[in-house]
């Protein structure tokens, strides 16, 4: 299965015997299919015309029609990444983290967006890691961008009108490969001014979501922001004014005095916005008393907001103290979570850069992270939601992260004949389909970032 050909030529073909986690159909399982012990289904997918035209049980699609045979091995389509930052990614090698830890990330991000963030460093890195996605079999991105008042940080540019001009030329860019979505990141203090006023009409033009950071500029997420409800009111106002969504960075610190996401809840309650938000990190909820932890996880679930967990990236910064081990995960209680009806999704986060100095914009490989670091297994069945069909519809695309009729034919075709077998290796080997064909995209040599040729 590692070549494209293994699929056939025909406008109109079948994947035979494919085992689809049920959780991915989320139109149902094929009535008469045979599921296993993870929940997943043994069926044929008939593709014509780039499109997903029958799920039948296995064995039963029409033999006049070209097939391939999967033998059993499993299908996903396309995942979801909900939560990146394109426009810091690969910036590592340049600008390291000295520490690793939180601080450290803050500083090198900020000195290395004011002396290279222009638009021809932005486009480069920024499309590179678009085209690691892709190879991957990425079919949905949300990234946030840094939108800071570059005027208080001494930059030589606008910063935010620069990075979102980039922004939309790599959605067009990209558009019918992967779908691309925008958020505005700056402290949340920036929207009590004129400047955040004029970065949610930007936000606006860009068809992005509003967003932000519950620290303020300079400042660290730990602790009380003294003067939260008034900033989420603002925040909000400038929302409903430009029909925006909402998607926060919230208590990224192992504090347990941020409180930021009940504030949240509550402003979204206030303000009408159920359904509309969504909230990232949300580590200092799992070091909370368990009945205050209760009673957020409560309220957020009344308000309908959308949790992202970032396992592997809260692993690496949260808690790091030099020569010192860490003495917990880092990461949002999604367990709690899940269990009170919240939506809850795992992203990738950062890539490569002073946040996170590793990653590949590989969704596969967050899953199979997420799957051991959160605990999402025993039973697996349901783990692959969080990385398909959950991020999908909170992204607004019926069809991103799922498997089923009437959807494009985006899938990843993968050598292992059970959830376990997924988790277990890298499966570099995988073979991606867009549109009912495989892609001949491979991820870029590292050197395509430095404009050097790969010596192979």
């Amino acid at each position: 299965m590692s070549e494209p050909s293994f699929l056939p030529e025909a406008r109109a073909y079948r994947l035979r015997n494919a085992r689809v986690p049920g959780a991915f159909l989320t139109g149902g399982v094929p009535a008469g299919a045979i599921l296993d012990g993870d929940a997943c289904a043994l069926i044929d997918i008939v593709v014509a015309d780039g499109v997903i035209a029958g799920l039948l049980p296995a064995g039963s699609s029409p033999d006049t029609l070209p097939a391939a045979d999967l033998a059993g091995r499993q299908a996903w389509p396309r995942l979801v990444d909900a939560h990146t930052h394109l426009d810091k990614g690969h910036t590592v090698a340049r600008t390291p983290n000295p520490d690793g830890d939180f601080p450290g990330a803050r500083d090198a991000t900020t000195a290395d967006r004011t002396r290279h963030w222009d638009a021809e460093d932005l486009r480069r890195r920024m499309a590179y890691g678009l085209a690691c996605a892709f190879a991957h079999g990425t079919g949905a991105i949300r990234t946030h961008l840094d939108s800071q008042d570059s005027a208080g940080e001494g930059a030589l540019r606008d910063q935010a009108a620069t990075t979102w001009a980039v922004f939309r030329e790599m959605r067009a860019a990209w558009a019918g490969r992967i779908a691309l979505q925008g958020v505005g990141l700056t402290p949340i203090d920036a929207y009590a001014t004129a400047y955040g006023r004029r970065l949610a009409d930007l936000i606006a033009e860009s068809d992005g979501l509003i967003g932000g950071v519950t620290r303020p500029t300079g400042g660290l997420h730990g602790g009380a922001l003294a003067e939260i409800d008034a900033l989420l009111d603002r925040l909000f106002g400038l929302a409903r004014e430009r029909n925006l969504d909402v998607d926060l960075h919230v208590d990224e610190t192992g504090d347990p005095a941020a409180a930021s996401l009940d504030a949240v809840a509550r402003a979204t309650l206030r303000h009408g916005y159920e359904g509309r938000v969504t909230c990232g990190h949300c580590c200092s909820l799992a070091l909370q008393p368990d009945a205050q932890a209760s009673d957020t996880i409560a309220r957020v679930a009344e308000a309908g907001i959308r949790i992202v967990t970032l396992p592997t990236v809260n692993m690496y910064l949260q808690d790091r103290q030099r020569g010192r081990t860490p003495r917990w995960r880092g990461v949002a209680p999604v367990q709690e979570l899940m269990a009170a009806g919240v939506p809850v999704m795992v992203a990738g986060d950062n890539c490569r850069d002073a946040f996170y100095a590793y990653g590949d914009h590989d969704m596969l490989d967050t899953f199979r992270a997420s799957v051991r670091i959160l605990h999402l297994d025993h039973p697996l069945a349901g783990a692959p939601a969080l990385a398909g069909p959950v991020p999908g519809a909170m992204m607004g695309l019926p069809h991103a992260g799922t498997i089923r009729e009437g959807a494009p034919a985006d899938l990843i075709l993968l050598p292992a004949r059970s959830l376990n077998e997924v988790v277990a290796r890298p499966h570099a080997d995988r073979i991606v389909v867009v549109a009912g064909r495989a892609i001949a995209a491979r991820r870029p040599a590292y050197e395509a970032l430095s404009g050097e040729a790969a010596p192979w």
